[in-house]
């Protein structure tokens, strides 16, 4: 979770410990729609996992998208 974060972090140009699980991401002032395809291009090249937008839609949390991620492994 802690490297998600990171990686996370990494797309919205941010301090890592600024975020959490419990961030809810669509509140963040940097989240936009590229962020969000950023995050779905992110999750497949390093965790080789296919993730679209109904996924995103489906999480609130960035907890929830590391879940979300983990049980498509």
């Amino acid at each position: 979770m802690k490297e998600f974060i990171e990686k996370f972090a990494d797309i919205l140009e941010c301090d890592p410990a600024e975020l959490t699980g419990a961030t809810k991401f669509r509140e963040l002032d940097d989240w936009d729609s590229i962020a969000g395809l950023s995050v779905i291009g992110m999750v497949d090249e390093e965790y080789g996992v296919t993730f679209g937008a109904d996924d995103m839609k489906a999480c609130q949390t960035i907890e929830d998208l590391y879940k979300r991620m983990e049980s498509k492994k």
